[in-house]
């Protein structure tokens, strides 16, 4: 098992920055990549950028390319999201997900454990 704990939402107005935090415990040396994903209010959950465990490989959704940076710390068991240049757009749920899957994935449902999600809301 694997528990994920989501950090450093909050409110912010566009142009801000947030830097969201994913703790993780538990049989993390199982898991292959970390992602995170969104969920606005009345749409659905959609993936944001995600990382290899072990290189440390990205990806990103072409809605956050250039201003969102994700990145890992090991021997932390810790996940970021650098949110940079936000946007009302933004305004969701973000979740930290953990995979083990072999290959590269954006799709949620190859993400094994979830977070309980934190809060992001930009203002105009």
């Amino acid at each position: 098992q694997v528990q994920l704990v989501e950090s450093g939402g909050g409110l912010v107005q566009a142009g801000g920055s947030l830097r969201l935090s994913c703790a993780a415990s538990g049989r993390t040396s199982s898991m292959t990549g970390m992602g995170w994903f969104r969920q606005a209010p009345g749409k659905e959950r959609e993936f944001v950028a995600r990382i290899s465990r072990a290189v440390g490989v990205t990806n990103y959704a072409d809605s956050v390319k250039g201003r969102f940076t994700v990145s890992r710390d090991n021997a932390k068991n810790m996940v970021y999201l650098q949110m940079n240049s936000l946007k009302p757009e933004d305004t969701a749920v973000y979740y930290c997900a953990a995979t083990k899957a072999i290959r590269i994935t954006t799709l949620d449902k190859d993400y094994d454990y979830w977070g309980q999600g934190t809060q992001v809301t930009v203002s105009s």
